[in-house]
């Protein structure tokens, strides 16, 4: 007899470049996952809408903000969302209400729109549904957005780990 493999519950952050938010959030999210002793049953990843910084490193400004708060950002590579994310992840998490747009004009049906969320729809102490894009902002922008997707993220991971856990 076998014994049956339990696939992580994967979830896809998505920005625009996927060099700012996106990254901050999976990492964030990851953070919480290891944490919490789940790292093996979650996996995160993030992407963006659009191709600009394929390849790059995350932004110095997000890697050095998560640098302040104890995170590595130092392994972060960019990448576009594809439609195989909606295939390969269990949901799919928007930094702002641009982004959902966008997704949810990719989704090919029911299935992959049912797997979109905002990541601030999480947090119910939030004021806002976007998470401002800090690229134009210096330094203090970036820190004030992590911890709105510290928030956000702790208030997903709430969300999911009693899940999570019972699927062990």
């Amino acid at each position: 007899m076998t014994a049956s493999v339990i696939e992580p519950f994967r979830v896809v952050f998505v920005c625009t470049g996927n060099i700012c938010r996106s990254p901050m959030a999976d990492i964030v999210f990851r953070g919480f996952a290891d944490a919490a002793g789940l790292g093996h049953r979650i996996a995160s990843s993030s992407a963006g809408t659009g191709d600009w910084h394929v390849g790059e490193r995350a932004d110095q400004r997000t890697v050095e903000a998560l640098s302040r708060r104890g995170y590595d950002g130092t392994h972060h590579r960019a990448r576009q969302f594809t439609h195989d994310d909606f295939v390969r992840n269990d949901l799919i998490v928007a930094l702002d209400r641009s982004h959902e747009r966008i997704l949810r004009g990719w989704a090919r049906g029911h299935s992959d729109a049912d797997k979109i969320a905002l990541l601030m729809s999480f947090d119910n102490a939030a004021h806002t549904l976007d998470v401002p894009d800090p690229y134009y902002a210096g330094p203090a922008m970036f820190d004030e957005v992590l911890g709105m997707i510290e928030s956000a993220s702790r208030a997903l991971f709430r969300q999911l780990e009693p899940a999570v856990r019972t699927a062990i």
